[in-house]
C-alpha cells in the first residue's frame, strides 16, 4: 500500500493566539516567508509549478513597499505550489500526545501570501505565509 503525500500541518503557538484560535476568534495563522518556511509549505515535487516560485522572487516581493501589489502576483505565482495539508494542528507549546487540552485540529483551508491582521500578531504592511483555519476536525 502506498503512504499518502497529504499530511498534518502542526504549528505550536503561544497561549494568547492558541486560545483565540481555540475559541474561533483567531482563523488564521502567519509565518515568516523565510528559507525555512518555504521548505515546510511549498511543494517541490511539483515541479513545474516549483520552477516559478522560486524563494528568491517571493521573498524580494515581500521586502517591497507596498507589498499589497506584490502579494497578487506572488499568489498567482505559488497557486497550486502548497503541499496539501490534510489538516492544521495547532498546539499550546509542545505537549504531549495524550495532552489533548493543549491539542487543536482544524480543517487546512488554504494557504496564502498576504499581510495580516496586526490583532492576531502581524506586522503591518508585511507579507507572510497566511495559513487559514477551517473548523474544528476530530
Amino acid at each position: 500500500m502506498r503512504k499518502s503525500n497529504i499530511m498534518n500541518l502542526q504549528l505550536p503557538l503561544k497561549t494568547k493566539w492558541f486560545e483565540l484560535t481555540k475559541a474561533g476568534i483567531k482563523t488564521e495563522d502567519y509565518r515568516e516567508i523565510n528559507e525555512y518556511w518555504y521548505a515546510r509549505l511549498v511543494d517541490r515535487n511539483n515541479l513545474r509549478s516549483f520552477k516559478k516560485a522560486s524563494l528568491a522572487f517571493v521573498v524580494a516581493m515581500a521586502n517591497q513597499d507596498p507589498p499589497k501589489s506584490f502579494a497578487i502576483e506572488a499568489n498567482r505565482i505559488y497557486q497550486g505550489c502548497f503541499k496539501p495539508f490534510a489538516q492544521n494542528t495547532m498546539t499550546l507549546g509542545y505537549p504531549k500526545t495524550t495532552d489533548t487540552e493543549r491539542i487543536l485540529k482544524l480543517e487546512h483551508k488554504g494557504i496564502e501570501i498576504r499581510t495580516g491582521n496586526p490583532e492576531w500578531g502581524a506586522e503591518p504592511n508585511k507579507l507572510y505565509f497566511v495559513i487559514k483555519h477551517g473548523k474544528p476536525t476530530k
